[in-house]
């Protein structure tokens, strides 16, 4: 033998095998996983003199604007390197992307620390999202809550939602506004705490009802205060809330419009509750559908506004979008009119800047626009579904990238924590905008963990929601058709969720048909085994007939005084007797 033989190593043998024994840590490759979630390259637009937005060229992902072309390549050069450090200054050079409603997302939010967020949209839903629980392959809600639900069947009426928004002292409720005249508060686990009351529709004067008589478009919390809110609705009105009072109303603030044919009433769009400069009162500032701006002191009293402008916007136009910086001193508006104002509080008569910018109020009333934490830029959507970072002071475009391309954004959020940039689109998308340089937690700690393997209760057609009980179509009947339950498990039918209910809330859920349903019983079975079956199908009258002439020739009861009993007789009375007897009968009932 030789004793130098040696066996060769099998490259794909030896990666098939196991490395070890026992449990096997999954490890993440953190900088494959940020990588992949990298956007395509950002830069920055270039703001014209005249103050416009320019025409944009999008060449390889990257959205440039059109402006001077004829330039050499050592400013080319520089450009770029301006271009990245305006990229780098905000957080959008990744992104992780939430599928979870099915139609337009209306209204975000996210509380104080950053790790829960809460989606509304007009699918009639609110979804519960938690970062620390989520991981690149698991980016789903844990709970699903519809707050218009008022019984448990489909069959119930829904409404969309207009907004909703963490308390930002108490990040333990949350204020949901949905198309009712009633406000709602929920817990951070979705379950409902509060619920304003509706008011009188009849009473004319607004003072008088306890609450909104018609469809509420918006509300907000107090920027210091825990305990109230403020509602605006299409009866003309922002009501005061407190909460710690089982949602007692505890001021009404009535609009009267001026405007020729308005009667005096109009619908309040937007409202915002910021902070005052030189820390004085806060500011309560409100947009109505005639175009007036009008603000409040935060504090009261409220029966006339400090400040209004009657013509900030186009009458009858939405104005959506409406935010107060952080010092108090400003405030941007986006109205319906396709334009975007910057107006001082101090000096509330006539706009700062005004820049032309296309409004999606036609279709979306939602059309948000939001100031970043620290009031130096201002963010908001465009119609082509770019976000739009813009100068607070000038309104020029900083930045400009596309996020969802054809699809509008809806809403916006700058978390100040996390310093992310969070947007809701009209394809259902919400999209966490972030830089892993300069953002921290929230979508970075999602992308930096490692994939959940995939496990038999990842699969929504083999799991039910214990929580909306067990389903008919989970159910195997010992004698049913075995293959037909295993095909709606394999392929559920178009429009129904897992457990067999209908994905629109307005229709009705059909039960699933038994194979007992389809055919009656075995009549020859039925009358067989069960005694007197027979007789289901016979006149009882006749039953009983046939044995008149069998009793009365044999009695068994009444056989002792057959021979002893006497004959009945009975009188004989002419048909004139027994009319005359009826007249009697008759003139005795009356």
């Amino acid at each position: 033998m030789d004793d130098d033989f040696v066996i060769e190593e099998d490259e794909a043998l030896k990666s098939f095998l196991p490395h070890g024994f026992g449990k096997q840590d999954v490890k993440a490759n953190v900088a494959l996983q940020i990588e992949r979630s990298k956007r395509p390259s950002v830069r920055a637009t270039k703001a014209h003199d005249d103050g416009g937005y320019g025409i944009a060229n999008q060449e390889h992902g990257s959205i440039t604007a059109n402006s001077h072309k004829d330039h050499d390549d050592d400013q080319d050069d520089d450009d770029d390197d301006d271009d990245d450090d305006e990229e780098a200054e905000f957080p959008v050079s990744h992104e992780l992307v939430l599928k979870t409603h099915e139609r337009t997302i209306t209204s975000m939010t996210l509380d104080a620390s950053g790790s829960r967020l809460v989606t509304g949209s007009t699918d009639c839903t609110v979804k519960f999202h938690d970062f620390a629980s989520m991981t690149p392959s698991t980016l789903r809600a844990f709970k699903s809550v519809d707050p218009t639900a008022t019984k448990t069947s489909a069959s119930s009426e829904t409404h969309p939602i207009h907004h909703v928004e963490f308390n930002p002292v108490s990040p333990t409720s949350i204020l949901i506004v949905s198309a009712l005249p009633q406000v709602k508060i929920f817990s951070r686990d979705g379950e409902p705490i509060g619920e304003s009351v509706k008011g009188d529709m009849y009473l004319r004067d607004m003072h008088n009802t306890k609450g909104h008589i018609s469809e509420i478009t918006t509300g907000t919390w107090h920027p210091t205060d825990r305990d109230l809110c403020v509602t605006a609705g299409t009866d003309s009105t922002l009501r005061i809330w407190d909460c710690s009072v089982r949602m007692m109303q505890k001021d009404v603030i009535v609009h009267k419009s001026k405007a020729a044919g308005s009667a005096g009433r109009t619908r309040m769009t937007a409202v915002a509750w910021g902070a005052s400069p030189q820390g004085n009162s806060s500011n309560l500032v409100a947009a109505a559908l005639d175009g007036s701006l009008v603000m409040w002191g935060g504090n009261g009293p409220y029966t006339r506004p400090s400040a209004e402008i009657r013509d900030a916007h186009q009458r009858d136009t939405w104005s959506g979008g409406l935010d107060i910086s952080f010092d108090g001193r400003t405030v941007v508006t986006r109205g319906g009119d396709d334009t975007i104002k910057l107006w001082d509080t101090r000096k509330f008569k006539t706009p700062i800047s005004t820049v032309t910018h296309t409004s999606t109020s036609s279709q979306y009333p939602s059309t948000d626009i939001k100031y970043s934490p620290t009031s130096s830029s201002i963010i908001t959507g465009s119609e082509e579904g770019s976000l739009h970072i813009l100068n607070p002071a000038t309104l020029k475009p900083e930045l400009v990238t596309p996020v969802t391309p054809s699809s509008p954004l809806t809403t916006l959020l700058w978390h100040p924590k996390l310093n992310q940039i969070l947007t809701g689109s009209a394809n259902a998308e919400t999209h966490v905008l972030y830089n892993p340089s300069i953002s921290s937690r929230g979508a970075a700690t999602v992308m930096s963990r490692a994939p959940k393997r995939r496990h038999i209760d990842d699969d929504p057609n083999l799991t039910t929601d214990l929580s909306q009980g067990l389903s008919a179509d989970a159910i195997i009947s010992p004698n049913g058709n075995l293959s037909t339950n295993r095909q709606q498990h394999s392929k559920p039918l178009t429009g129904l969720t897992a457990s067999g209910r209908s994905r629109d809330p307005r229709r009705p859920h059909v039960p699933i048909t038994t194979p007992f349903a389809k055919s009656q019983p075995d009549e020859k079975h039925v009358r067989d085994n069960i005694p007197l079956s027979s007789m289901r199908d016979e006149d009882p009258r006749e039953a009983l007939l046939k044995y008149a002439d069998k009793a009365e020739k044999d009695p068994i009861f009444t056989g002792a005084w057959r021979k002893t009993q006497p004959k009945t007789i009975y009188a004989e009375l002419s048909d004139e007797e027994e009319e005359e007897g009826r007249e009697k009968k008759k003139a005795r009932q009356a």
